[in-house]
């Protein structure tokens, strides 16, 4: 298990962990630090996680979180995640920013629950299993997202690509958005090409 996580990300890895499980939030860990560890190594600057659960336990969670040392970055950050499901946290004693995607999709839901448990220098942390990841990157599809797509199938060759073709395909479907679809099969053509 490749650990390509900075020292500084690791003490905060640790807080965000314990939170989480204290304020027993089905979540897990997404975005760069994911990427950095389940495939090809890369500067960060935040770390993301994804958690899943009803608003009205939003604000207990909240406040759970600064007894691990974690609190807004933001005035009224409960307003924020309202209106954008996002909410923008910092580690105290790090400085380093969390930003919380708070889910409400089935899909979502049961990327969580499939989630696997991984072991960073002794810090236990929970992150999707590799298809969800591609997915998630493949939605975003900004440049660093593509280039993490490249880094997670280089590190997983057996990844199930149907099964990322079908979720790619339902959210370009229920988002409008061919284009979603469009730049992940350009990605899969560039590394398979056909030889005709």
């Amino acid at each position: 298990m490749p650990e390509h996580v900075p020292e500084a990300f690791l003490k905060v890895l640790a807080d965000l962990t314990s939170w989480l499980e204290s304020a027993n939030a089905p979540a897990m860990v997404v975005g760069g630090i994911a990427a950095s560890i389940l495939g090809r190594p890369r500067a960060t600057r935040d770390i993301d996680c994804l958690a899943f659960m009803p608003e009205e336990r939003w604000s207990a969670f909240l406040a759970e979180a600064q007894t691990h040392g974690i609190g807004p970055r933001i005035e009224q950050p409960l307003d924020f995640a309202r209106r954008t499901r996002v909410l923008l946290l910092r580690h105290a004693g790090s400085g380093i920013d969390i930003d919380v995607i708070l889910g409400r999709l089935p899909y979502e839901e049961e990327a969580i629950s499939r989630g696997e448990f991984h072991d960073l220098a002794g810090v236990r942390v929970k992150l999707p299993q590799v298809e969800d990841l591609i997915i998630m990157k493949a939605i975003a599809r900004r440049p660093q997202d593509l280039r993490d797509i490249e880094g997670l199938l280089d590190a997983h060759p057996e990844a199930n690509i149907n099964r990322v073709r079908q979720w790619v395909r339902e959210f370009s479907v229920a988002m409008a958005m061919p284009d979603i679809l469009d730049s992940l099969e350009r990605l899969l053509a560039q590394r398979n090409p056909r030889s005709d």
